[in-house]
């Protein structure tokens, strides 16, 4: 999976480590298409890596922040194969940093404090840490039904907790 450092002067989570995206912009286009044309023109822009017109994008997980966050976000993430050997570039200015990590490994830099990963890509890491390559991940996924996510804060004691649609203490 690529991922890449968001910079420390980012407005939304400075320093954490994240898969490329951004705001659709009006050329990309509306619905599904312009989420896909989104997609592909981000990658390019932040890590440098072009994607062949046509390339397949295997829709993942769709991600909806919680109504308790000001700024809210529509997330719709993608599956795609790289061209070989593509070495990820960071573009200097809203990513620092850029690397290709198996899902496990990021997981266990982000427990040993080694990278700052948000809940979101923790979560969707986890679910791709299953596969062992790829090719599994984008058979799984392609041709499958993506429901939204929306993640809820509720109290727990002193404090606040993130639950996800499924949990026993997502409220209905």
């Amino acid at each position: 999976m690529l991922l890449l450092q968001r910079s420390e002067k980012a407005k939304f989570m400075p320093g954490v480590w994240v898969f490329p995206g951004g705001a659709v912009d009006p050329e990309d286009g509306e619905g599904e298409q312009g989420h896909r044309a989104c997609a592909m023109r981000e990658l390019a822009e932040e890590a440098s890596i072009e994607l062949e017109a046509g390339e397949e994008l295997v829709l993942f997980s769709r991600w909806i922040t919680p109504e308790v966050i000001s700024t809210r976000f529509d997330a719709w993430f993608f599956l795609a194969l790289a061209p070989a050997h593509t070495p990820p570039k960071a573009d200097g200015n809203e990513t620092i940093d850029a690397a290709w990590f198996r899902p496990a490994h990021a997981l266990e830099a982000q427990a040993a404090g080694e990278l700052s990963l948000s809940f979101p890509t923790i979560n969707q890491l986890r679910w791709l840490q299953e596969f062992r390559t790829s090719d599994e991940a984008l058979a799984a996924y392609r041709g499958s039904t993506v429901d939204s996510i929306t993640p809820k804060v509720i109290p727990d004691g002193d404090s606040h907790r993130v639950v996800l649609p499924g949990d026993p203490d997502y409220p209905a």
